[in-house]
């Protein structure tokens, strides 16, 4: 028998089993170009370094698309050799010297697909992050602004945590500091607008923007989208006037315009495509396109001066967040409590209820002076606990109302407020007050747009459906 783990570095990278040993004897190894016969299909393209998680009998192809291909081969394929083309990955140096009629721009990087390759090894897209790939990617920065590329961590965003939060800020303020006329966050997209919630609200008196950008797509593939997305952030940190922390991504499939969105309001709505984020209960700030910017809103913060900019980081952690959904065991807010949690956000249902299994920790919660605050699962309007006997009651058990907050904003600041004081009546008001556009004091008469970009063509697609 076999041992898989044993002489993986003779022959094709990452195969096993019996395929490997086909491919051995036929004298195929990774990055020779190959045709697949299967019956009439043909599947011509470079032989990759497969993922060593894939099934033994599955060999993965780069065809001329971009694009990679899966094939599985069994005895009755055919595998013939074509020729060789390496694969080769270092891009070149390229020293850029600063313009003196360009704007200063610091994106600092965190990971995320914005700046990313594929790991042959596994299959999967790891942070990379250097000045060669993104002046490679973008050769537009070069004349754009003196963008300064910064490694800050190299973590997917599933990973952040607050204290990296506050890092960031530190990092921000160091680079205000310095002069600089605008910064980018390269951020992964999944948790991309809860650090910009969590920045909106620790960046006191924002002098410059502050513009978080990502990737849906990672940059070895054709429909990357993160090459537009580095060039439009840059466009806006560096030349737009305007002094906010928003989020900058596509704003339809193609690559026509960007939106851009105030962090504090802003929520990633598909897990893949690449117009996956919207402003909600409101409409975006803006969008940007080859033309220049179109503002949408006029309450937007200039840039002012850098000596009333102060950094304001300090935060309790202990915050826990909570899905109310039918059926819910009141232990689990319990266990909250024993664990000496000192504030907790409930997404609740509706208008923002819960059940009422729920009222005796509720009731703990507020014996211990510990602050639930409540928002809106529809993610649309308001919380109303006034109307119904179920919002009258929550609300005598101590409960706060959380106006609109989306979740990422409430959570964020409930960690940002209890940094600051613990009296019940204080992270009330504090809570119920806007600190950087995440409550509004009333809906818009378009804030309820599910289909941002394309309600002038509303009645095609339907028509399509």
């Amino acid at each position: 028998m076999t041992n898989d783990s044993e002489n993986l570095d003779e022959g094709p990278e990452g195969y096993r089993g019996s395929l490997r040993e086909r491919l051995i004897r036929e004298g195929i190894q990774t990055w020779n170009k190959v045709r697949i016969t299967k019956g009439k299909a043909k599947y011509e393209g470079l032989l990759l370094p497969r993922s060593q998680h894939t099934a033994n009998n599955y060999l993965t192809l780069k065809v001329d698309t971009g694009y990679n291909l899966g094939v599985l081969v069994d005895d009755a394929a055919r595998i013939e050799q074509l020729g060789r083309q390496k694969g080769h990955y270092q891009l070149p140096h390229i020293d850029v010297e600063p313009r003196k009629d360009l704007p200063s721009v610091t994106l600092l990087g965190t990971g995320g697909t914005v700046a990313s390759r594929l790991d042959y090894r596994t299959g999967a897209v790891l942070p990379a992050f250097t000045p060669e790939e993104l002046f490679s990617a973008v050769p537009e920065l070069i004349s754009t602004v003196n963008l300064t590329p910064k490694t800050l961590y190299q973590i997917l965003s599933e990973n952040f945590r607050p204290e990296y939060w506050v890092k960031t800020a530190e990092a921000i303020a160091k680079e205000i500091e310095s002069g600089v006329e605008g910064i980018i966050i390269g951020h992964g997209t999944d948790t991309m607008c809860t650090t910009g919630a969590a920045l909106s609200y620790f960046l006191r008196n924002q002098p410059i923007p502050v513009v978080l950008v990502g990737s849906q797509r990672s940059s070895d593939r054709p429909s990357s989208d993160g090459p537009r997305n580095i060039l439009y952030a840059a466009t806006l940190a560096g030349r737009e006037n305007f002094a906010e922390t928003v989020v900058c991504m596509h704003g339809s499939t193609s690559d026509s315009y960007n939106l851009i969105h105030r962090a504090t309001r802003c929520r990633k709505m598909h897990s893949s495509r690449r117009d996956t984020f919207r402003t909600l209960d409101d409409v975006p700030l803006g969008k940007i396109d080859e033309s220049g910017v179109t503002w949408f809103k006029d309450d937007i913060r200039h840039r002012s001066p850098v000596e009333d900019f102060y950094l304001d980081t300090k935060i309790d952690t202990r915050v826990g967040m909570l899905y109310s959904y039918p059926g819910m065991n009141p232990d689990i807010l319990d266990s909250m409590v024993d664990k000496g949690y000192h504030g907790i956000v409930i997404i609740g249902t509706g208008l923002g209820h819960v059940g009422t299994d729920i009222f005796p920790p509720l009731e703990r919660c507020q014996e211990q002076e510990i602050p639930v605050v409540i928002v809106a699962e529809p993610l649309f309007g308001y919380v109303h606990l006034r109307v119904y006997e179920t919002g009258r009651d929550m609300l005598a058990r101590g409960v706060i109302e959380g106006g609109n907050m989306l979740p990422s904003a409430a959570y964020t600041k409930l960690i940002w407020v209890l940094g600051h004081t613990r009296e019940i009546k204080e992270v009330e008001k504090l809570m119920q007050t806007p600190i950087a556009g995440e409550i509004n004091p009333r809906e818009g008469p378009r804030g309820f747009m599910l289909l941002q970009g394309v309600e002038q063509v509303i009645d095609e697609i339907l028509k399509n459906l």
